[in-house]
């Protein structure tokens, strides 16, 4: 217990030192409480249609302008950005759960098992990611959760090679062959000893894979076969404003700041955890 105080005392100290990481995180963290006090923050609704107020630009009323709908631009990307953030935890919660799962078993049992699984790795990996989510949504009724669910089953194989190289290095330690020789069944070994220090690489691979999970919901949205109009994505405001891009400039530049700010912080962050978990790293 006091080796893991000691490593977590000196993560948080290495990763308060990382000032753009810790800028990154004040983001994250400021854009989950916009999108959680999305409904407080602004006195319009997301789909309210204004004919009076088409196209209007930014102004003391719509600080972020309207759309061709006369939809006030701000509230859209505030309640967007709950699309956003679920869709990336989501979509990684399940790329991480089903990547660690596959990576203690073909790291700790090995043989065989390991053999087969890591070829199913490199199976997914053959197939472009972003194109093998288009045939799979093109054969699919448009839906949020058909998105987060298949870009989960998608993006677990980098997490499944990272546990697993982890996991090789760790069951010939000295502290897993005291639990084995004392008894301890191999669930106990994975979930007890070898899970708990394997999850480094996880924590990075989770943080950038939300970034990743942001982007390509909004790449689908903007195509057309992810998030449906009405409801408000970052990507399908993208789509309606690229049609009116010559005059109506708002459109198009606040969503896709939206997408910038948002991915560049995530990945900001996993920079920065990955910094703080290196022991070899020497600030």
């Amino acid at each position: 217990m006091a080796q893991k105080g000691w490593l977590s005392g000196i993560f948080w100290q290495r990763l308060r030192r990382n000032r753009f990481a810790m800028a990154g995180g004040i983001v994250v963290v400021l854009l989950f409480l916009l999108s959680l006090l999305a409904p407080w923050l602004t006195p319009y609704y997301p789909d309210a249609i204004d004919a009076y107020n088409v196209l209007m630009p930014p102004s003391a009323t719509h600080w972020l302008g309207t759309d061709e709908l006369g939809r006030d631009v701000l509230t859209r990307l505030l309640f967007g950005a709950r699309i956003s953030l679920k869709v990336g935890f989501v979509a990684v919660g399940i790329a991480v759960a089903v990547g660690t799962a596959i990576g203690l078993v073909a790291g700790y049992y090995g043989g065989w098992l390991d053999s087969l699984l890591m070829r199913l790795v490199d199976i997914m990996l053959c197939f472009p990611t972003f194109f093998l989510i288009l045939a799979v949504i093109a054969m699919l009724e448009p839906s949020i959760w058909y998105i987060m669910v298949v870009i989960g089953l998608t993006g677990w194989m980098g997490v499944a090679r990272l546990v697993r190289a982890e996991v090789l290095s760790l069951r010939e330690r000295e502290f897993v062959m005291a639990a084995r020789g004392l008894g301890a069944s191999d669930l106990r070994i994975i979930t007890r000893h070898i899970l708990p220090n394997a999850l480094s690489p996880v924590l990075v691979s989770a943080s950038l894979g939300v970034a990743g999970a942001i982007l390509t919901e909004s790449a689908l949205s903007f195509l057309g076969i992810g998030v449906q109009p009405p409801t408000p994505s970052w990507g399908n405001i993208l789509t309606s404003g690229k049609d009116y891009i010559e005059f109506a400039w708002w459109l198009s530049l606040f969503p896709g700041v939206a997408i910038l700010v948002t991915v560049l912080s995530y990945n900001l962050v996993g920079e920065g955890i990955r910094d703080a978990l290196d022991p070899r790293l020497n600030r």
